[in-house]
Order: structure tokens, then C-alpha cells, then sequence
């Protein structure tokens, strides 16, 4: 993060002040030309547009833009949680405030999330587990002007064009009276609520509970628990079904099998040696249904057989770690133990490094998603291919001694 902050305290020297000014007036033509004939089209008044741009500059500060002059590559460091070391996100401390926590709300609400269970079928625990990993249980502060956020990524983000969309459907809500422009705080990246709704999702997929007659995510816990709950059923969550198995993988199942499209029965991982941390079998209702083997550091740390509701929480944050956390926290509140499987130290490499061994593979043919520095499951599998096919032990994570060979 350090390297980042210093490219951008050494872009801002060169913006000033001439530079800084000539941006900001850019930004100004780009809200008037662009932003301000769109939110009209959607029925956005002209007063709350601008109110919600009065006093409002451009925050260079912010993560993943895409500044004059800076090039394409991808970022050295990693602002977002998820991006951390398994072993950190995924640590006793972390997830046994979120669990302690956790278990109260879900003796506390128990009636209301009983309704919310009945309506959607998503398991009150993985509710409760996605609020408190969002937003504290409603206690985080948010402090952003989402306006500002939206606005300065919509203009200079490396994915404009979705943060567009999300800057129009903020002023939307607005316009529709959920809240007053001085009201719209978001985090860092432009989430809202409770529940850390980008603006498009909270139009879609909100919900009043209640029946106050308002979509309440900031304020209200029936609104905030069942649109947590809609959110993962419209996603496609699966009824009836777990989330995934924390498990023993034996060495003659490779790591390179891992991944959603690779699912086979969840009976066929068994018969070839997977086995539960637990030592229980795996459930019977479970045994005909397809998992998928889900490594999130290789062979240097904990395993999984994932069914594809892990799928559906990965659609509310696009995160291994995440989905892992939300769905581990929610086993801890009925019961269950820490993970078994450790987490072994690695390689300290940055986004950089990785999406430099990621380009290397696709020089080589292998499908690794894209070369975004991000260790995702087809990179994870072709690392493991490659070092199987070169006389190397099968790790599928990055590794200095895999940069080298490559």
C-alpha cells in the first residue's frame, strides 16, 4: 500500500496546481454532459443533482483509479480485506467477534428471522453472518460521501462504466425518497447500508419487511435482514442445501481439479478419499448433489467440497475468503469448531507479481482468467498443471521458486 500512496502523493505534485485544475474542470464537463442528461432521463430532478454535486471535488485517494498518464498495469498492492492472506482474514480473532456476536442476534430476532427463512430459504446463520461481516451488525461507521466516491470513479475508475451506472442509480434513490442527499454515506467503493448495497442493488433487490412502506437499509432490521436474504435467493441460492464441508484432501486428488465447472457428485469425491475434518460422512441429501473442490491457498492451507450456494455468496462479494468467512461464521453459531486446516506461510508477493506469473501461463496456453494478479481458482489449477507437468511438487498457489521457473 505504501508504493501505491507514494504514486499517487507524486501524481498529485505534478497535477498542481495547473494540472489539478484542469481535472477537476474535466470532472465538472463530464457531470454536466454526461451524468446530469442520464439522471434526467431517469426522472432526477435538477435541484438534487445539484445538491448532490455541490462542493463535490474529484478523491484522488481513492483505490483502483485510473489517473492521466498512469498507464494500465495492474496495482502492486491490494486495498480490499479479501486480497489479505487467508490466516489473517480468516483468524480466530475475526471471526469469533462475528460468531459471539453473531448468536445473540439470532436469539434476539429469532421470530423475524424465522419469517424472513420461511419466505426466502436462505439459513438465518449465513443471514446473520453477511451483516456482521458488512457492517458490524449495523455498528460500522460509513463514512464516504457516496456522491463523491461515485462520482470520482465514474470519471477516472478502471471500470467506468459500471460506476456510471451506480453514480445514477444513487441519485435515483434520492429522487425517490429513501434519503436526503446529505444521507448518502457510503464505504470507499460507493456500498450504502447495512447490508452494503451498491446503488443498482439496492434498487433491485431491497426489500420493505417491515411494511413501513420505505426500504429502510440503514436503519431498519427486518429491511436490512430480508434484503440480505432476497439478494442470495435472486442469486440463486439452493434451499435444503449447505454452503460447503471443510475437508481432508488426500494427496492423490490433485489441487488442479478444483473449480465450479469441474463439479462431479459430492458421493465421488468420497469414494476417492475426501473426507470431513469432522469425521462425520458427509449428509445423505448431500451425497447425490454436485460439490466442487475449493482450495483458496492451494495445498498451503485449508480444503473444501463447496456446493454452489458458495457460488450465490461469492455473487454478494466476489471473494473466496469472503464466501469462506461468511459460511465458516455461520457453522460457528450452531456449533461448530474452527477450521482444522492450517494456513502455511507463503511467498510475500504483491497483485504485481502474480499477474506477471499469470501472463507467463497464458504465453503457455493455460487459462488462468485473465492476468489480474488475483490467485482465483483457474489460476490456482494451472499453477498446479504446470508444476506437475515440470518435475515440481503440485502446491497450486504462487510462488517465487514457480516465477522462476516459468
Amino acid at each position: 500500500m505504501l508504493r501505491t500512496l507514494l504514486a499517487v502523493t507524486l501524481f498529485l505534485c505534478t497535477l498542481a496546481p495547473a494540472g489539478a485544475q484542469n481535472l477537476d474542470a474535466g470532472f465538472r464537463t463530464f457531470l454536466e454532459s454526461d451524468i446530469w442528461p442520464a439522471a434526467r432521463q431517469r426522472g432526477v430532478p435538477r435541484p438534487i443533482f445539484d445538491q448532490a454535486f455541490q462542493g463535490v471535488s474529484l478523491n484522488l485517494k481513492l483505490p483502483d483509479l485510473q489517473l492521466p498518464g498512469s498507464g494500465e498495469g495492474v496495482a502492486e498492492t491490494n486495498f480490499q480485506a479479501e486480497f489479505r492472506s487467508g490466516a489473517d482474514y480468516l483468524s480466530e480473532r475475526n471471526v469469533a467477534g462475528n460468531v459471539s456476536q453473531g448468536r445473540a442476534l439470532l436469539q434476539r430476532h429469532k421470530a423475524l428471522l424465522d419469517r424472513i427463512v420461511a419466505r426466502y430459504g436462505v439459513p438465518a446463520p449465513i443471514i446473520v453472518a453477511i451483516w456482521g461481516r458488512e457492517s458490524g451488525f449495523g455498528a460500522a461507521r460509513i463514512p464516504e460521501n457516496a456522491f463523491q466516491v461515485l462520482g470520482t470513479k465514474a470519471y477516472l475508475a478502471r471500470r467506468k462504466a459500471m460506476f456510471r451506472e451506480e453514480l445514477i442509480a444513487a441519485l435515483q434513490i434520492v429522487a425517490d425518497g429513501h434519503l436526503k442527499v446529505s444521507e448518502m454515506k457510503s464505504s470507499w467503493a460507493g456500498a450504502l447500508g447495512q447490508p452494503q448495497f451498491m446503488p443498482t442493488k439496492f434498487l433491485a433487490l431491497a426489500v420493505d419487511f417491515d411494511g413501513d412502506g420505505r426500504k429502510d437499509i440503514w436503519n431498519s432490521v427486518p429491511d436490512t435482514l430480508a434484503s440480505i436474504a432476497h439478494y442470495l435467493r435472486q442469486s440463486g441460492w439452493q434451499p435444503g442445501r449447505d454452503w460447503g464441508f471443510e475437508v481432508v484432501v488426500p494427496e492423490g486428488v490433485s489441487c488442479a481439479n478444483e473449480g465450479p465447472d469441474r463439479g462431479r457428485p459430492i458421493s465421488e469425491f468420497a469414494a476417492a478419499g475426501v473426507t470431513r475434518v469432522s469425521g462425520r460422512p458427509f449428509p445423505t441429501n448431500e451425497l447425490g448433489a454436485r460439490g466442487h473442490l475449493m482450495m483458496p491457498a492451494g495445498r498451503n492451507g485449508p480444503a473444501f467440497i463447496a456446493t454452489p450456494n458458495f457460488y450465490v455468496i461469492k455473487e454478494y462479494n466476489n471473494s473466496d475468503l469472503y464466501a469462506l468467512f461468511v459460511g465458516h461464521a455461520a457453522d460457528r453459531k450452531q456449533g461448530a469448531g474452527p477450521l482444522a486446516g492450517r494456513w502455511r506461510d507463503t511467498d510475500r508477493l504483491t497483485r504485481g507479481d502474480v499477474a506477471r506469473m499469470q501472463q507467463k501461463l497464458i504465453a503457455l496456453g493455460y487459462d488462468v482468467g485473465g492476468a489480474d494478479g488475483l490467485a482465483g481458482f483457474k489460476t490456482r489449477r494451472s499453477i498446479g498443471d504446470f508444476e506437475a507437468k515440470n518435475g515440481m511438487a503440485a502446491t497450486c498457489w504462487p510462488s517465487r521458486a514457480l516465477a522462476g521457473r516459468l
